[in-house]
């Protein structure tokens, strides 16, 4: 926000110069950017009055002048047609500096002598507002009676300072100069004042000539309108021009300007319509319908939806409510008569309406802060005001104010030692009061408890902490002493299943796997991809209600596709080798539509491909996680089926007997379906339900002292029999001398029967107390055979 510093001392009495007042600022949280002067690249420029003309004696374009500019007489050459004696134009002597930085210097033009310039508008960067007959083709001619050698920029009010502040979106009372005057007057100690508005009775009364209704008080919580008659539409007097463009907006006519000088004084955006243009007489703030558009002042279509609320009149929309008019009512040269609209839009809507048309305005930065409702009648009062004073038009009696909210203030009761406690300070209850009280908060002590009446233009002040920063700002937050931080810090650490999840990511990073963290979100076309074709055999998933595209528009119920996405990414980008894994959620629901909350079922998934990956490689892999988490024994495998994966070359994992997961060779129409012609092998696992049954402690064992024993076995089994059944049926039968079961050799060939295979299994038998006698190997071995002939239907070889 441009704050130029001549306007804001009509409000407050400054005393420091502009930098020492920034920086005073800053301190107490309004940031300054920057102090800019204005035209401080213009110097040495002062009014004159030609005394004389006469032909140059060597150029028949160029004239002597005579130039008398107070304290001498300077002679200036000049190629200008528009001057003539006894007018006052600016000067610039000897070392002036022009914009451009342009530096001007006495010398000689066609022999004769030249002490200076006469200045164009065009030269001095002035504009028909800063000065009119600024832009006409020659010398500015000054129309004023100024003294001679006055500086051109205070006889223009071209100077001043002015400082750009960044405004914390909490603060829109701030986007005002008043509201600054405020701000300053607590900063340096000093008294401010508002604006003294009275307006002189009208004509007529406003019921006579206009209807307002609002729809939803919630979108539009208070609107006042006040008609202004016999409106003359013309330039703004120099110093409401000079004063908007300090302020860094353009001045346009004095209606116009009139709208655009009250949102910057008092911080509440107005809009003028004309009254002529408003059918029906009537002004409607309602949410617009179905198929409506509205060209607005920028002559851009916009395209409007029902959720945005826009001010009609009978038959159409005539303003985007809070963010811009429409060229259908705008205010022109033909206009002669005017609605002046101030009001309160709610912050929201206002918001999404300019998000949803890429429409920014002042109007629009402001109203989405969130304003005062009271300010709203004192900006028409005001406005009306101006127009009064510049003879603008004829004020109609009375204000149509529709009020759906409460204007009240809010009343805030705290223990007044909290704000001691928090900013470590042992500040009085009477000093934090009158520190409140100079913030434009009433306030009462008694006892311990201290009550503050919020002013409605401090919607951010809201508990106790707010309060404290009020006090912390303007006490000052250098004067705050220096201390340690009290208290008990907890000491963070992970959980068993986060320490678990950390040794499962190192062990797969180990055996050469990346880690990959793709989407929760995905699409419902990727079952169709993993090899489900009917739509009704999709999963339940959450529907995302906001989705960015229909890509992402469902929550997954399986990492299998994201893996495939990964490892065809790669694949098709020539990478030779490339393994993967994933640990994150899916998200399962328990009923749709939802009722409560869906499982979140941690998750691994795993792809690879290359010269090294293939199923039993991963299935290994899996195989080395179950003994990290001691669950060797209970993890098995059984063949299976699943879409995405190759049929006959598909493991279900069981755990106790439970599947958990799904282990495989790619399906080739699913490596069709993600561009891969790599025989990638894939497995997804419920990592919860491992972790849940995690055993990972670990018991010391000393080294043995006695010899063990070592027997083989070879039998035949039926091929449907698993490795897994026979490994627990021989720990089973070996009792606690079993030391360690090893397979080393499955044989099918013409020896074998039809159906059958042959198995040889090293076994080692060994006592931590004694060394073992052949009895009782033999009645251990003989043991296991029978469990595995009774149980297994095995025949030694």
């Amino acid at each position: 926000m441009l704050l130029p510093i001549d306007w804001v001392k009509d409000y407050v009495e400054i005393d420091l110069d502009s930098r020492e007042l920034a920086e005073r600022l800053t301190m107490t949280g309004s940031n300054a950017e920057e102090v800019i002067i204005l035209r401080g690249d213009v110097s040495n420029v002062v009014v004159g009055k030609i005394l004389s003309l006469e032909a140059h004696p060597n150029a028949d374009k160029l004239l002597v002048s005579k130039v008398d500019v107070g304290e001498e007489i300077v002679q200036i050459v000049t190629g200008a047609d528009n001057v003539a004696p006894g007018q006052l134009i600016p000067v610039a002597l000897h070392g002036a500096k022009l914009p451009g930085g342009v530096t001007i210097k006495r010398g000689k033009l066609r022999g004769v002598e030249s002490q200076g310039m006469m200045c164009s508008g065009e030269e001095l960067e002035l504009k028909d507002s800063d000065y009119p007959g600024a832009e006409v083709d020659g010398i500015l001619i000054l129309k004023e009676d100024y003294p001679l050698g006055m500086d051109i920029k205070e006889a223009l009010e071209l100077g001043g300072d002015v400082i750009d502040f960044e405004i914390t979106s909490n603060r829109p009372d701030c986007l005002s100069v008043v509201g600054m005057a405020r701000e300053i007057a607590v900063t340096t100690g000093k008294t401010w004042y508002m604006p003294e508005i009275t307006v002189a009775p009208g004509t007529g009364s406003i019921e006579d000539e206009l209807e307002v209704t609002v729809e939803d008080a919630n979108l539009c919580p208070r609107y006042l309108a006040r008609v202004v008659k016999d409106i003359k539409i013309e330039p703004s007097p120099r110093w409401l021009r000079r004063r908007l463009a300090a302020a860094g907006v353009r001045p346009i006519n004095n209606i116009v300007d009139i709208t655009n000088y009250v949102m910057l004084e008092l911080g509440q955006p107005m809009h003028a319509f004309d009254l002529d243009k408003v059918e029906g007489r009537k002004i409607i703030v309602r949410p617009a319908r179905p198929g409506e558009t509205l060209i607005t002042l920028d002559e851009k279509p916009r395209a409007l939806t029902t959720d945005m609320l826009v001010i009609a009149d009978e038959n159409k929309p005539i303003a985007l409510a809070g963010v811009m008019g429409g060229a259908n009512s705008e205010i022109t040269d033909e206009t002669r008569q005017i609605v002046f609209e101030s009001a309160l839009f709610n912050g929201a809507s206002v918001r999404s309406t300019s998000k949803a048309l890429g429409l920014r305005s002042e109007s629009s930065s402001r109203f989405e802060k969130g304003l005062d409702i009271n300010m709203a009648y004192t900006a028409v009062e005001r406005a009306v005001q101006l127009v009064q004073e510049l003879g603008a038009g004829t004020v109609v009696e009375g204000r149509l104010d529709v009020l759906g909210a409460s204007t009240q203030s809010r009343m805030l009761t705290i223990r007044w030692n909290q704000i001691n406690q928090l900013l470590g300070l042992n500040l009085a209850a009477e000093q934090m009061a009158g520190i409140l009280t100079d913030l434009g908060l009433e306030v009462s002590v008694e006892g311990e408890m201290m009550t503050a009446v919020i002013p409605t233009y401090r919607n951010d002040i809201e508990g106790m902490a707010d309060l404290a920063e009020e006090v912390a700002r303007i006490y000052g937050y250098d004067r705050i002493p220096l201390t340690l931080m009290e208290g008990s810090a907890a000491k963070g650490a992970r959980t068993e299943n986060q320490k678990l999840i950390s040794r499962i990511k190192n062990e797969l990073t180990g055996m050469g796997m990346y880690e990959a963290v793709t989407y929760s979100f995905t699409s419902p076309n990727v079952y169709q991809s993993i090899g489900i074709t009917d739509a009704s055999d999709y999963p339940a998933a959450v529907r995302i209600a906001n989705p960015l595209g229909e890509d992402q528009s469902i929550m997954r119920t399986t990492i299998l596709p994201q893996i495939l996405e990964v490892l065809s990414h790669n694949y098709n980008r020539r990478i030779e080798s490339c393994s993967v894994f994933e640990i994150n959620p899916v998200f399962l629901p328990k009923a749709l539509p939802l009722t409560e909350l869906p499982d979140e079922v941690l998750t691994l998934a795993m792809g690879e491909y290359g010269s090294n990956a293939d199923f039993y490689a991963l299935k290994g892999k899996i195989e080395a996680l179950a003994s990290l988490l001691g669950l060797d024994n209970q993890l098995t495998f059984q063949a299976a089926r699943h879409s995405a994966l190759h049929p006959g070359r598909t493991a279900e994992v069981l755990l106790d007997g439970k599947a958990i997961g799904v282990l495989g060779q790619i399906h080739p129409k699913t490596a069709e379906n993600y561009e891969t012609d790599a025989k990638a092998v894939l497995a997804e696992l419920n990592l919860q339900a491992l972790l849940d049954q995690a055993e990972t402690g670990r018991q010391y064992q000393p080294l043995p002292r006695y010899p063990a024993v070592t027997r083989d076995l070879a039998f035949i089994v039926e091929k449907k029999v698993l490795a897994a059944q026979i490994l627990k049926v021989i720990q089973k039968g070996g009792g606690s001398i079993l030391e360690d079961v090893s397979l080393f050799d499955i044989y099918e060939g013409s020896q074998i029967p039809e159906g059958c295979k042959s198995m040889a299994y090293a076994l080692s038998y060994r006592a931590s107390d004694r060394t073992l006698k052949d009895d009782e190997v033999n009645k251990a071995h003989q043991k296991i055979v029978a469990l595995l002939e009774s149980e297994l239907g095995a025949r030694l070889r």
